[in-house]
């Protein structure tokens, strides 16, 4: 043929290559017999003869042969009319792209050639080309059966089984046995006759192959060692090695080659040899379906020098390990493969390095000593053990050759640059993880050697940089299951991309922000940030136009309300805009009930008197003890303490009426409070022993479950509930922790839409804090809650951009999740038992009288402590009267006795002694009665 229409290849099936059709309509063959058909009957009568019923179709659609065989078949190759130069059999591709082929049956045309070798007449080898891979057909194989191995790698096993099963050949089944010419693909056992499939495993799970003794029996005879399971614990997986016999011995070296080059290919990239490897990655969709993923496991142990010439492993709590500072370490780490697909094999360890923090860039990680790289025996499913020396005392490791305060962790890195066979480049595999430091004479009494582990994802694909044909491994990247979880879980944060494109803060707690730096551990004090009063004439023109129009109309709220409230309300309107919100358009009768309870005592007052001291100290208007804002704040809250009896006053309470106090008087204050407690029903999740707000708790987890599963589970394992953070976010609508600018936003947002805003809010907040919470540990969570999370929001940037990413949430599940908590809670009560019903009611019972018996001591103790106190007095001021009833007594003794006892005299003494020191009105009568 042409050169430009046909390649062939001295070995078919180890160098992937085929013969190729090209797409020109001239005859290209030339016809034996003058294209007779008689003639080219005779000319193929032989070969037709041998190859009678043994051909078979693996097509992927298909158990059975679409190919005809026998009469059919040689019909069929009359019609393709190719001369035969060779007993091979040999698929032949179109010159088409593999994905354009036009249908099945040009996929499977196969063309004959005449051999001058003759064994291989009697050895059939179909070579085909399918749309989901290629695969080499062996014909005329015998499957001898199989035995079960404990160890894969010992061929005095396999050598006795194969002999032991070649003798016993009684049961043997004539197969055709299908290889595939990559290391992805299927090794399939055929029935000859009707192309059944009869079995069929991944090559991947191929330990070992052997082939017979030459010049034995057992010469025709090769073995495949299957791993059939993988055990849980050592030396418990199974193996199995199936025996095959070859009608012709000559054909075992030839399958033995395909195998070994099945296992060394990975499957090519279809694309087109003029495509460049700059297009492969400019299409990272295309090349995603091509990548090829390998699972490792790896180990981190750290040993302290034990001062007697060894090393003892160092404890490791939950999630840190101790460490003793100023002790030289012994850092090992174990990596195995764990995936059941081709291994990899680690050729040696490049390098061995360490770092404190997380997140660490290459070039800051420092390198340590290499003591000791341990390969696994051949044949042997064990790891590879890197064992190194670090040395803490060099100056890079201060941090973690420093004490650590207590309840404080630091992070640390440790990497393991890795060279495998087959890719070019070192791979690094990285293990973060959390340490404590110890003084050196720090002793751990009890605890049990605890390591740490991680799993790897290594994704890799082949490609050919030079064209040449040689195939190499690249990595396209290395992902622990750590990071793997943290990035699923982010995944759910679908405004993440508008959020980044609309404001210059990425995200709230950006060093970029001073404000959002952290002075120090200690929470922020309630009522802290100011709030600017500037509003932009824009603004102005649009609220008064909107403020105009729902002054003619209070039971309608205006149109474009709901986006003007969404950017924020100006601080100046805030007092009008939120009373009108809130539905309070004449306060007349309340501001009279209120005057009235005013001047009521309250059963809560000396509770109350305790919480304004600690509501919202940072605020100049609360800060001054019994000032204005006090007085204010405490007149409220007992006024609704009696205006509502059955909730009283509850604590927290005191948070949302100063905020509401900062922005108008106190009577139109507390009509606001009394539409939000009974309208928004914030008083609902006071009664009946907190139920309404379990319910709140039970919502939010589930809104939790369908936005943040992964921070879902990390709370779960670490046994943080929602009660623990979100109490107050219910309760005091915010206001307890959070910086005045959100605060205020909250409240817009809340008294425009509802307790939906609420939930909407805490969605948001978790979302934005998911990466930080994923890291962090149950105290560091709780920690995080009261110290971090509000002082992310201090600044009217970061608050907007909270509102902005609450206001995107949906919550319209809500009632959904209350229908469900209805079921539970009544699924709940007909499944629990009488005796706990009384049992737990007899606790509360018992829980509300010890209450009662403590605040009853509380008052007793304050009644006691006024008690002693007026005695206290009492004796001063008694004292006092005695010693100037002996004054007065000693002045009136030396007058009467004076030679100046003139009267005028003697009243001008009394008069300036009574002056002085406060003569009782008797004594005074007394001095006049005398004088006169």
């Amino acid at each position: 043929m042409d050169d430009d229409v046909t390649r062939s290849s001295d070995s078919l099936p180890t160098s992937e290559e085929f013969e190729l059709i090209g797409s020109s309509t001239e005859p290209k063959l030339h016809i034996v017999g003058n294209a007779s058909e008689e003639e080219l009957k005779e000319c193929l009568k032989e070969v037709l003869q041998d190859i009678e019923g043994k051909m078979l179709d693996i097509s992927p659609g298909s158990k059975s042969a679409d190919i005809p065989n026998g009469a059919d078949l040689a019909s069929h190759d009359q019609s393709v009319k190719e001369s035969m130069n060779n007993t091979k059999v040999n698929m032949v591709a179109a010159e088409t792209p593999r994905s354009e082929r036009p249908d099945s049956l040009e996929q499977n045309m196969l063309m004959y050639t005449t051999s001058p070798s003759p064994l291989d007449e009697d050895l059939m080898s179909i070579s085909i080309s399918l749309a989901d891979g290629e695969y080499t057909v062996f014909d005329r194989i015998i499957y001898l059966g199989s035995a079960v191995i404990s160890d894969p790698r010992n061929e005095t096993d396999i050598h006795k089984n194969m002999t032991v099963l070649n003798e016993q050949s009684a049961k043997a089944l004539h197969i055709s046995l299908s290889l595939p010419v990559n290391s992805e693909g299927y090794i399939i056992l055929y029935e000859p006759s009707s192309s059944n499939e009869i079995a069929s495993f991944p090559i991947s799970q191929i330990i070992a192959h052997v082939s017979g003794e030459p010049g034995s029996k057992d010469a025709s005879c090769l073995t495949l060692v299957h791993k059939c399971s993988q055990g849980t614990i050592p030396d418990s997986t199974i193996f199995q090695c199936h025996v095959f016999r070859c009608e012709i011995p000559e054909a075992v070296p030839k399958i033995m080659q395909c195998f070994a080059a099945a296992m060394k290919k990975v499957p090519r990239l279809p694309l087109p040899k003029s495509d460049s490897y700059g297009m492969e990655k400019s299409n990272p969709e295309y090349i995603n379906k091509n990548i090829i993923t390998y699972a490792f496991e790896g180990t981190l142990e750290f040993k302290e020098d034990d001062t007697k010439g060894g090393y003892a492993s160092c404890p490791k709590d939950k999630d840190y390990f101790k460490l003793r500072c100023k002790l030289e370490k012994s850092v090992v780490l174990t990596v195995q493969q764990i995936s059941d697909n081709k291994e990899l094999v680690i050729d040696r360890c490049f390098g061995l390095l360490i770092s404190p923090g997380r997140n660490i860039r290459n070039s800051d990680m420092q390198l340590i000593e290499m003591m000791s790289f341990t390969k696994p025996a051949a044949g042997e499913k064990a790891p590879y053990v890197i064992t190194g020396l670090w040395d803490p005392n060099e100056p890079a490791f201060e941090i973690l050759n420093t004490e650590t305060p207590k309840d404080t962790r630091v992070y640390m890195t440790v990497a393991a640059d890795l060279v495998i066979s087959g890719i070019q480049e070192p791979v690094r595999f990285v293990i973060e993880t959390k340490a404590k430091i110890f003084p050196p004479t720090e002793r751990f009494w009890y605890f049990s050697k605890r390591t740490l582990y991680e799993q790897f994802y290594l994704r890799v694909r082949e490609i050919d940089l030079d064209m040449t044909g040689d195939y190499t491994l690249q990595v396209v990247g290395v992902t622990s299951s750590t990071k793997l979880q943290n990035k699923k879980a982010s995944m759910n944060l679908d405004f993440s991309n508008t959020a980044s494109k609309s404001t210059n803060v990425p995200t709230p707690s950006s060093p970029d922000d001073p404000d959002s730096v952290s002075d120090n551990d200690e929470p922020l004090l309630s009522g802290t940030g100011e709030v600017s009063k500037d509003c932009t004439e824009t603004q102005l023109e649009g609220w008064s136009a909107v403020l105009l129009k729902w002054r003619q109309n209070l039971s309608q709220r205006p149109k474009h309300l709901t986006s003007l409230v969404r950017r924020g309300i100006p601080e100046a309107l805030r007092g009008e805009v939120w009373q009108l919100l809130a539905g309070c358009h004449d306060q007349k009768e309340i501001i009279e009930t209120y005057k009235s309870l005013v001047n009521k005592d309250s059963t809560y007052e000396s509770i109350i008197q305790r919480d304004i001291y600690r509501t919202f100290p940072a605020h100049e208007l609360f800060n001054e003890r019994n000032g204005t804002g006090q007085e204010s704040l405490f007149k409220i809250c007992k006024a609704y303490s009696l205006y509502d009896p059955e909730i009283g006053y509850c604590q927290g309470l005191s948070f949302l009426v100063a905020a509401l106090l900062l922005h108008m008087p106190e009577e139109e204050a507390f009509g606001v409070l009394m539409k939000i407690m009974f309208d928004y029903h914030i008083r609902d999740m006071f009664r009946n022993a907190f139920e309404e707000l379990h319910l709140k708790f039970f919502q939010l987890r589930k809104l939790m479950e369908d936005y943040m599963p992964g921070l879902v589970s990390h709370f779960d394992d670490l046994g943080i509930e929602v009660h623990m953070f979100a109490s107050q976010w219910f309760l005091t609508l915010f206001t307890a922790k959070f910086p005045l600018i959100t605060v205020f936003y909250i409240i817009d947002l809340f008294l425009l839409d509802g307790m939906d805003v609420i939930f909407q809010v805490a969605i948001a907040l978790l979302l934005m804090s998911q990466k930080e919470l994923l890291a962090l540990d149950f105290e560091g969570v709780l920690k995080h809650f009261r110290v971090s999370l509000p002082k992310k929001y201090r600044s009217e940037e970061s608050a907007k951009l909270l509102i902005r990413n609450a206001i995107k949430i949906k919550v319209k599940k809500l009632k959904k999740y209350e229908k469900e908590y209805g079921i539970f809670k009544a699924q709940e009560q007909l499944q629990e038992d009488p005796i706990k019903t009384l049992q737990r009611e007899n606790k509360k019972l018992l829980e509300t009288n010890l209450q009662l018996d403590r605040e009853n001591d509380d008052l007793a103790h304050d009644l006691i402590n006024i008690k002693l106190q007026l005695r206290n007095e009492l004796v001063k001021k008694t004292t006092w009267v005695m010693t100037k009833r002996e004054q007065f007594s000693v002045a009136i003794s030396r007058i009467m006795y004076s030679r100046e006892s003139h009267p005028v005299f003697i009243l001008k003494v009394l008069t300036l002694n009574l002056q002085k020191n406060r003569l009782s009105s008797f004594q005074f009568m007394f001095c006049g009665n005398y004088s006169t």
